[in-house]
């Protein structure tokens, strides 16, 4: 079980006071609630990384926490700005790119994981197919935007969509 909020600012005070003791305490504490919170988040192989990038980043602002404020809400700050480092850098990675802006706090994670499982999905599609559901499915466009923005012609646009729909539904079930 994890420490509470008291405990926690206080053996963080004591760490800002040099108490060795009290800082190993906390980061052990701090180790265990940041695992739990990005389980949630990443996969499994990712969470000790993060974990560890998350607690060098407590070490590097450890002068900045106020104790008179409380802890937890300080270290979720932090877990998210890491959190959101680890995001930038996979899909940097993958040549995928991140909305930076799209992710403002936990409660938008869900929508990042739909998105990002969207994209992969409209990447196995024939570009055509995938541009088509895009612009009509996804952006909201009219066939007759879509045909115009795409170059394809509005019965070529609702064939594409309809045969990448097709193949995602296809594509899902095998899945």
């Amino acid at each position: 079980m994890t420490a509470d909020d008291a405990t926690l600012s206080r053996l963080m005070a004591l760490a800002q006071g040099g108490d060795r003791v009290a800082y190993r305490a906390l980061l052990g504490e701090c180790r265990n609630w940041l695992q739990r919170f990005f389980a949630r988040r990443l996969p499994p192989a990712s969470i000790d990384d993060v974990v560890q990038d998350t607690l060098l980043s407590l070490h590097a602002k450890r002068a900045s926490y106020d104790p008179e404020r409380p802890f937890l809400p300080w270290l979720a700050a932090i877990a998210r700005y890491r959190w959101v480092d680890h995001l930038r850098q996979v899909y940097r990675a993958a040549e995928v790119g991140l909305d930076e802006t799209a992710i403002t706090d936990e409660q938008d994670a869900p929508a990042i994981a739909a998105r990002i499982g969207l994209d992969g999905l409209l990447r196995t599609l024939p570009a055509k197919q995938a541009e088509a559901i895009r612009l009509v499915k996804i952006d909201g466009l009219s066939i007759a935007e879509a045909s115009a923005i795409s170059g394809q012609s509005q019965p070529l646009v609702k064939v594409n969509i309809h045969r990448g729909l097709k193949r995602l539904a296809k594509h899902i079930e095998q899945d």
